[in-house]
C-alpha cells in the first residue's frame, strides 16, 4: 500500500533548529508514520525545491573544490542558506567546503550509499536550503557511477569548472563536448579557473557557444590555492589562512555576479523501517584530531541514530579512552604525520591496550589501523613504535599502494566502503576475508580480527548496512 502524506517542509525551522546530526539520524530512522497508518504501509512525501548545481570538471586538478568553495562562500554572503554535497568518498575537500558554506558536508555516492540514501540526503537539503551545490569527483564522466551519472539521476544541472590557464578558443570547444557528450546532461554554465588576465578571460568567455552561460572566472593567484599533499588537499583546520583564501576566491567570482542556479526538484523516498536503536546505552569512543580526522560526517550520525552515545577523545593531546566507552572507533588520518607525540602519549596509548584486553570492540581504518601495529615508518623512513595491539609494521610509500571501492563480506553482514592510501603493512596475522574491488581488476584490501578488534584499509560507510555497524560496535 503506498499512501501519500501532505507534508510540506518548514525550510527555515528545519535549517536554523536542528544540528547536522540531528539530520542525518532523522534520515535513517525516518519520520514516524502517522498513527492512523497501516502497519507496513509505505509514505511518499511530496517533493521539495532548490536551485542547484553539481560542479563537474573535465578533470582531476581543474580547481572544481575551490570553485565549489567559493560559490558557496559567495552565496553565503548574499545572506542565502547554502547546503554543499561531496560526490564520492572524499574527506579533505568535504573540511573546506565545510569552512565557506558554514553549514555540514556529506558525501554522494550512488555505489556506497545508494540511490535512496542519495535522495534522502538532497530532499532534506531542498527543505533547508536556499542553493545546493554538488562538488564533483574527476572528471564529469570518470568512474562508475561518474558524476554525470548522478547528475542525470537526480536532475542536477552541471556547472562545469575548465581550467583556462594554457589555452584560448579551445575553452569553448572543451565546453561545448562537455555539454553533448551525455544525452539528457543539461550544462548550466561555465566557469574558468587560473585566468591570467582580463584579455585571457574575455577570450575564454567569447568562445562559448552561443546561450552557453558564463559563471565568471578566477584568476591565477596562489593566495587562494589550496595547499596539497600525499592524500589529497591538507586538511582545512591546518591552512592558517583559509578562511582568507576562500574569501579571495569569493570575491572574485562575485565580480562576475553568478546567476543563481536552476532550480531542481528533489523526489524523497518512500520511508522504509529503519534498524533500530541497537546500540542504545552503549558509548563508542570515537579518535578525533589531526591524526584521526577521517571520519564521515555520515558514520557518526548512523552510530547516533543506532542509539549509541559518542565520546570523542584526541590521541594527540593524550587524552586516554574514556573508561565508560564500550567501543572505539579509530578512523584513518595522517598518524605518519604525528610519530613523535604519538610514540611519546602514554596515556592513550595504554588506555587502547586496556581497552582491547578487555575484550571489547575496537573498529580501525586505514589510518587508525596503522596507529594499532608494533611500529610505523613514515616516507622519509623515520620509524617509530606504535600501540602494538597488531603484529607486524606499516611502511609509507612515496607512490600510491591502493584506490578505489570496495565492499566487504564479514561475519555481521556486507558493507561497502572504499581505500585510499599509501602505506603497505607486514604482518603475520591471517586475514579474516579480502574484500571485493568493485571496479575490474581492482586490488582487494585484508580484513583483520584479533579479538573484538576489525582492522584494514578500508573506510567503512555506516549507512551503508547499520544493522551490521551495530553487530562490530556492540559489546
Amino acid at each position: 500500500m503506498d499512501i501519500i502524506v501532505q507534508h510540506r517542509p518548514q525550510r527555515p525551522a528545519d535549517f536554523r533548529t536542528l544540528e547536522a546530526p540531528t539530520l542525518l539520524a532523522a534520515a535513517l530512522r525516518g519520520h514516524a508514520a502517522p498513527s492512523h497508518l497501516p502497519i507496513g504501509a509505505a509514505v511518499t512525501r511530496m517533493a521539495a525545491a532548490s536551485p542547484a548545481l553539481l560542479i563537474g570538471a573535465p578533470a582531476s586538478g581543474q580547481g572544481k573544490t575551490t570553485a565549489t568553495a567559493a560559490l558557496a562562500r559567495w552565496h553565503r554572503s548574499q545572506g542565502r542558506r547554502v547546503r554543499v554535497f561531496k560526490t564520492g568518498p572524499d574527506f579533505l575537500d568535504p573540511m573546506v567546503l565545510e569552512r565557506a558554506s558554514g553549514a555540514p558536508v556529506y558525501q554522494l555516492d550512488l555505489w556506497m550509499g545508494g540511490e535512496a540514501h542519495c535522495r534522502e540526503l538532497l530532499y532534506r537539503a531542498a527543505c533547508e536550503a536556499d542553493v545546493i551545490l554538488v562538488e564533483g569527483v574527476m572528471g564529469l564522466h570518470d568512474g562508475t557511477p561518474s558524476s554525470a551519472d548522478l547528475a542525470l539521476r537526480f536532475g542536477l544541472p552541471v556547472l562545469a569548472v575548465i581550467d583556462g590557464a594554457a589555452m584560448a578558443q579551445t575553452f569553448g570547444a572543451l565546453a561545448l563536448g562537455l555539454a553533448r557528450y551525455r544525452d539528457g546532461l543539461q550544462l548550466a554554465g561555465v566557469l574558468a579557473n587560473r585566468v591570467g588576465s582580463e584579455g585571457h578571460q574575455r577570450m575564454l568567455q567569447e568562445s562559448l557557444p552561443a546561450g552557453m552561460a558564463w559563471y565568471g572566472a578566477l584568476p591565477r593567484d596562489e593566495a587562494m590555492a589550496l595547499p596539497s599533499r600525499h592524500l589529497g588537499l591538507v586538511q582545512a583546520g591546518e591552512v592558517d589562512d583559509i578562511e582568507q583564501r576562500i574569501e579571495r576566491a569569493a570575491q572574485a567570482l562575485g565580480a562576475a555576479q553568478p546567476p543563481l542556479p536552476p532550480v531542481v526538484h528533489f523526489d524523497a523516498p518512500a520511508e522504509e523501517a529503519a534498524a533500530g536503536l541497537l546500540l542504545a546505552g552503549v558509548s563508542v569512543a570515537v579518535a578525533r584530531d589531526a591524526a584521526f580526522s577521517f571520519a564521515y560526517r555520515a558514520n557518526l550520525d548512523t552510530l547516533r541514530a543506532l542509539g549509541a552515545e559518542l565520546l570523542f577523545f584526541s590521541p594527540l593531546a593524550d587524552e586516554p579512552v574514556p573508561q565508560v566507552a564500550h567501543s572505539v572507533y579509530l578512523p584513518g588520518g595522517y598518524p605518519e604525520l604525528h610519530l613523535e607525540p604519538l610514540v611519546a602519549n602514554a596515556a592513550t596509548r595504554a588506555s587502547i591496550q586496556r581497552h582491547h584486553a578487555q575484550g571489547r570492540p575496537i573498529v580501525a581504518e586505514c589510518g587508525g589501523m596503522l596507529a594499532l601495529l608494533e611500529s610505523l615508518t613514515d616516507a622519509q623512513g623515520h620509524a617509530a613504535p606504535m600501540w602494538g595491539l597488531l603484529p607486524g609494521r606499516g611502511v609509507l610509500q612515496k607512490r600510491l599502494a591502493n584506490l578505489g571501492l570496495q565492499s566487504a563480506e564479514l561475519p555481521e553482514g556486507t558493507l561497502r566502503g572504499h581505500t585510499f592510501h599509501h602505506a603497505l603493512i607486514e604482518t603475520p596475522l591471517v586475514p579474516l576475508a579480502m574484500t571485493q574491488a568493485q571496479r575490474q581488476h581492482g586490488r582487494a584490501e585484508a580484513l583483520y580480527r584479533a579479538g573484538r578488534l576489525h582492522a584494514s584499509f578500508l573506510h567503512l560507510y555506516f549507512p551503508s548496512n547499520p544493522a551490521a555497524v551495530a553487530a562490530l560496535f556492540r559489546p
